[in-house]
């Protein structure tokens, strides 16, 4: 399940869910970055983390670290900009969190993943109004 929220943490949409065994990027292409494009070609950036590597312009994402290296061995500034990203990026990750934690029923679901989305979509307008 894709989700996105706002830059001060309020969940905003939920996508469908796609299988397990389906690289976030890829369920990102599907659902998500079509709509984000045009945020970014428009000045809006947008957040995410390392699993959304290639997802083009106006996505930023942390950068790797080599294999077999430490952290260290990225330049400073990158690692600052990585640290920017991660922080900006808490309390998205945080609403995510939330959003899972108040509604049990997104923990396990064990009905038909094409109902899933339905749900999450249920559960983010009922936390909208339970703020």
């Amino acid at each position: 399940m894709q989700f996105l929220s706002a830059p001060d943490g309020t969940p905003l949409w939920v996508s469908d869910v796609e299988p397990g065994s389906t690289p976030d990027i890829t369920a990102a292409r599907i659902h998500a970055l079509p709509a984000l494009y045009k945020a970014a070609a428009d000045g809006l950036p947008t957040l995410a983390d390392k699993g959304y590597i290639g997802a083009g312009i106006g996505i930023h994402v942390p950068v790797r670290r080599p294999k077999g290296q430490s952290e260290q061995a990225l330049h400073a500034d990158t690692r600052t900009t990585n640290t920017l990203i991660r922080d900006l990026r808490a309390l998205g990750e945080r609403a995510a969190a939330e959003l899972k934690e108040r509604w049990r029923t997104l923990r396990r679901v064990t009905l038909s993943p094409s109902r899933i989305g339905d749900i999450a979509r249920a559960a983010l307008v009922l936390n909208k109004i339970w703020k």
